[in-house]
């Protein structure tokens, strides 16, 4: 949804004169907005406000943002724009979550085949020519009693190839931007924020002010959408910068978790930062060979290589580092293959391993019995390595970890089309 003044898309149309392209304001840090607004003759302090309304207040019309003047608002209007993600499709789940379809950079009317985006396998300099061209992404809301979880997507696409992830079918069609990446989040917020808070009027309920009725959820966010956050390291730590900080959207480290397929590079850069996300390795494997055929990053970042950049991330003292383990019937599930991994674990200091069945989808694995799940959970406790078994949710609607395909679902009765405004 991009947020535009009457005057803006009057001098759109056709045959009217060319105007100089807009600021983004969406996904700029409040240095950046500061300094942006001091460069067009406004009082830095400004860039402040124009910050806390779109990260804190979640107001996204310029005209709405009340505390700034109406001189200055008439001028935002003109020179900047607010574009958040546009609502293509949502798709409900029997268990309360939500896939979201976004496009990104949509223009009104502008239509966009999820086909030709998922062949579109292209070569750097492609990709680089198509930067800014739309593109479509999911994110997915997970809703439980006490909190609600959103996972996010870092590109559109993806260039790493894991063999079991529907993902990987797409290829990589192009980075996404700070912007792109917190307007996910901000999305799902206001969307399910703005439900809450009409069932709660409904009901007669006093909800004491909007701000104390978003604080009784805990918010996770996880970057386990589509992509991999360490090949888009800049844009990714400039929305995380803006998620982590308390005058932002306001989340705290340890409620975010970055999951990277093991960008070896990437992890050393993130243990430098001063405010990062927690840490999540998708394993997958027991040993090279296996991790060769599942996940071909392997063979530019080896196992060894890999553990021994998580034995030196910097940890907190109640932080452990996650792996993940995605578990296919008969090829990695194996009593010997937990054995295996208990053994990776050792001596990598606070870590925590998590099981995630397979989920379906058109790829030539299958689900893990329940009887393999179980016990490869029992090795793994018994020598000593915290585990936990995940059942993704969302499965029926394509939501579930390694579905996220694009997958439009066509026949489904719980879908919901939105149009393009």
């Amino acid at each position: 949804m991009r947020t535009k003044s009457k005057t803006q898309v009057l001098r759109n149309e056709p045959g009217a004169p060319e105007k100089e392209e807009e600021m983004e304001l969406l996904g700029k840090s409040r240095e950046d907005l500061r300094e942006w607004l001091a460069g067009i003759g406004a009082p830095a302090y400004r860039g402040d406000q124009i910050y806390r309304a779109l990260y804190q207040e979640r107001n996204f019309e310029i005209e709405k943002m009340t505390v700034l003047p109406g001189e200055l608002r008439e001028r935002l209007a003109r020179e900047s724009t607010i574009t958040l993600p546009t609502v293509r499709q949502r798709y409900f789940s029997k268990d309360g979550s939500v896939r979201y379809l976004f496009g990104l950079g949509d223009k009104p009317n502008e239509k966009f085949d999820t086909e030709t985006q998922s062949s579109q396998r292209k070569t750097e300099e492609q990709i680089g020519r198509t930067a800014s061209r739309v593109a479509l992404v999911e994110a997915v809301w997970m809703p439980s009693e006490n909190r609600q979880t959103i996972c996010i997507s870092t590109q559109a696409g993806c260039a790493v190839d894991c063999q079991f992830c529907m993902t990987a079918q797409l290829g990589l069609i192009r980075n996404l931007t700070a912007g792109e990446i917190v307007g996910q989040i901000l999305v799902a917020l206001k969307e399910n924020e703005e439900e809450r808070l009409n069932t709660e009027n409904m009901e007669g309920g006093n909800t004491e002010g909007t701000q104390k009725s978003r604080d009784r959820k805990q918010t996770n966010v996880v970057l386990m959408g589509q992509g991999e956050p360490l090949l888009n390291y800049e844009n990714v730590m400039a929305a995380m910068r803006i998620v982590l900080d308390k005058k932002g959207v306001g989340l705290a480290p340890k409620h975010v978790t970055l999951s990277t397929s093991g960008i070896v590079p990437g992890i050393e850069k993130l243990a430098k930062e001063a405010v990062r996300p927690k840490l999540a390795i998708s394993l997958n494997a027991s040993n090279d060979e296996q991790r060769d055929a599942l996940m071909p990053i392997n063979k530019k970042y080896s196992l060894k290589e890999l553990l021994a950049a998580c034995k030196k991330f910097p940890t907190g003292s109640r932080e452990y580092i996650t792996f993940e383990y995605v578990l296919l019937g008969g090829v990695n599930d194996t009593a010997d293959d937990a054995r295996r991994v208990a053994r990776l674990m050792s001596g990598l200091g606070r870590v925590k391993v998590n099981l995630i069945p397979w989920n379906p989808g058109a790829l030539p694995y299958k689900e893990p019995t329940e009887e393999a799940v179980a016990e490869f959970h029992r090795i793994l406790l018994e020598k000593g390595v915290p585990a936990f078994t995940r059942y993704s949710r969302g499965r029926d609607v394509m939501a579930a970890c390694g579905q996220l395909a694009l997958g439009e679902m066509k026949n489904s009765p719980q879908s919901s089309v939105i149009s393009i405004r």
